[in-house]
C-alpha cells in the first residue's frame, strides 16, 4: 500500500476512534453521573458537566484539525 494512501487511512482511523471516546466519556458522565438532566434546580455537578461539555468540544476540534492540517503542508 502506498505509504500517503496508508496515512490517510490512519488519520481516519484517528479521528472516528477520539470522536468515539469523547462521545463515550460525554454519555458515561451525562447518564451515569445524572449531570445532564436540570430536576427542580441547577446544581454544581450541572455546571461542571455542561462547562466540560463545551470546552472538551472545542478541544476536539482543535485536535482534529491539527491532525489534518499536516497533511496539507508540502
Amino acid at each position: 500500500m502506498d505509504p500517503e494512501v496508508r496515512e490517510f487511512f490512519k488519520r481516519i482511523g484517528y479521528s472516528i476512534g477520539i470522536s468515539f471516546l469523547w462521545l463515550a466519556i460525554i454519555c458515561i458522565a451525562a447518564i451515569k453521573g445524572d449531570n445532564a438532566f436540570i430536576e427542580q434546580r441547577v446544581t454544581l455537578g450541572n455546571i461542571f458537566f455542561y462547562s466540560w461539555c463545551v470546552i472538551s468540544v472545542f478541544l476536539l476540534i482543535y485536535f482534529l484539525r491539527k491532525l489534518w492540517r499536516k497533511q496539507q503542508e508540502f
